[in-house]
C-alpha cells in the first residue's frame, strides 16, 4: 500500500520564485570568466539559471578606478527565501575572493558583485535587504541587461 495517494503528490512540490540578479566584476585577467564562474555557482547553489543577459562593459559607477566593469543580469528559479538567497550570493562572492562589501556607498574594485534586483513581485525593505534593488533605474549597466531578459520588468518597476 503506497504512503500517499495520487492526489497527495503536490506535497512534494517545492515552491520556487523567479529572481533577477545583477552580477559584475572589474578585477582579474578574464572578467568574462569571472561572470561565467558566478553564473555556474549560482546555478549550483542558488537555483536553476533560466536566462543570462549579454555581458556589457561599463565604466565604474560611484567611484574612480582604472578598471572597467563587465556586467550582466541572470534570472534564476530559486527555492530559497530572499534572505537565504542573499546569504548564498554573499557566500559565492566570498568563495570567489571578494573580501569587502560596499558600506555606506563607498565602492571599491571587486572580483565579483552579486545583487538581488527582483524577487518575484515582492517588496522588501529591512536592515539587510531592499527589493527591488533601489538603484536599478539609476544604473544603465543594471537596467539594460535586466530589460534584455525581462522586458516586463520595466512596467513592474514603474508600478512599485
Amino acid at each position: 500500500m503506497p504512503c500517499l495517494s495520487s492526489t497527495d503528490n503536490n506535497l512534494f512540490r517545492i515552491h520556487t520564485m523567479t529572481a533577477y540578479l545583477g552580477i559584475g566584476t572589474n578585477l582579474g585577467t578574464d572578467k568574462a570568466a569571472n561572470l561565467r564562474q558566478a553564473v555556474s555557482l549560482l546555478n549550483e547553489q542558488a537555483g536553476r539559471v533560466l536566462a543570462c543577459s549579454s555581458f556589457i562593459e561599463t565604466e565604474p559607477w560611484g567611484f574612480q578606478s582604472a578598471n572597467t566593469f563587465l556586467n550582466a543580469v541572470v534570472a534564476i528559479d530559486t527555492p530559497h527565501s530572499p534572505h537565504a538567497l542573499l546569504r548564498i550570493t554573499q557566500a559565492i562572492e566570498r568563495s570567489m575572493g571578494r573580501t569587502h562589501k560596499t558600506v555606506d556607498a563607498h565602492y571599491t574594485d571587486r572580483i565579483i558583485d552579486i545583487d538581488i534586483l527582483l524577487y518575484g513581485h515582492e517588496v522588501i525593505r529591512d536592515a539587510d535587504l531592499t527589493i527591488p534593488h533601489p538603484l536599478i533605474m539609476q544604473r544603465e549597466f543594471v537596467y539594460r541587461p535586466l530589460f534584455e531578459i525581462a522586458p516586463e520588468a520595466e512596467h513592474l518597476l514603474r508600478t512599485i
